[in-house]
């Protein structure tokens, strides 16, 4: 009888021992659970912060190169450009990093897509039509949505295989390229417009004089 209760003594401690550990383990595992979502949200907020700095820089080297700067006088677009740069330089004092973790396979498929966005824009100069086009099929590539034109499906093979964080980075630079092509191509636009309408009423003040 005696020996009988110590036995159940003996189970019942290892139960309540059993009973603790599997009890500490679940409010463990919780606080990892809810640790995992801060991290995810924090390395969301400092890719916000990384994309903002970027839409930021472009928005004042637009701003620079804008048609507006070429048509007021060289002592306020000098002021403006002081003020543009010191911008700028307040900008590049942000420095935010968001590692991407990747596989063997997904930093090679990177390099390779990053290796051929870099040769198409080092031909803006000798061919920007054909640029803007190649640049345009690898866009397309990326997209989710039905293409309005041609997809490079070799280069598009090559950024599934990255990282899904890589892949959105590949498809915002590309937007960003495109987007300052299209902006370059307006600005020329606009000043070859301006200057036929500035030859045409030269001539215009010309005719008159003689007539």
């Amino acid at each position: 009888m005696a020996q009988a209760k110590i036995n159940a003594k003996a189970n019942e401690g290892r139960f309540c021992r059993s009973s603790s550990m599997a009890d500490r383990s679940s409010r463990l595992l919780e606080s990892l659970d809810q640790l995992e979502l801060r991290v995810e949200a924090l390395r969301e907020a400092a890719t916000a912060v990384e994309q903002e700095k970027e839409i930021l820089l472009e928005m004042i080297h637009s701003i620079q190169n804008s048609q507006d700067m070429r048509q007021i006088s060289d002592g306020e677009r000098e002021e403006l450009n002081l003020t543009a740069n010191r911008l700028m330089g307040r900008t590049l004092t942000v420095e935010v990093s968001v590692e991407t973790i990747r596989n063997p396979q997904q930093q090679e498929s990177l390099k390779h897509a990053t290796r051929i966005i870099d040769e198409v824009v080092s031909k803006f100069l000798d061919d920007v039509g054909n640029a803007k086009s190649h640049l345009k099929s690898l866009y397309s590539a990326c997209s989710s949505e039905v293409p309005s034109g041609p997809v490079d499906q070799k280069f598009q093979s090559i950024v599934i295989g990255c990282a899904l964080e890589d892949q959105k980075k590949i498809k915002r630079r590309l937007e960003t390229l495109l987007r300052n092509i299209e902006n370059s191509d307006t600005a020329i636009k606009l000043l070859e417009h301006s200057k036929g309408a500035g030859s045409k009423t030269l001539q215009q003040n010309a005719e008159s004089r003689f007539n």
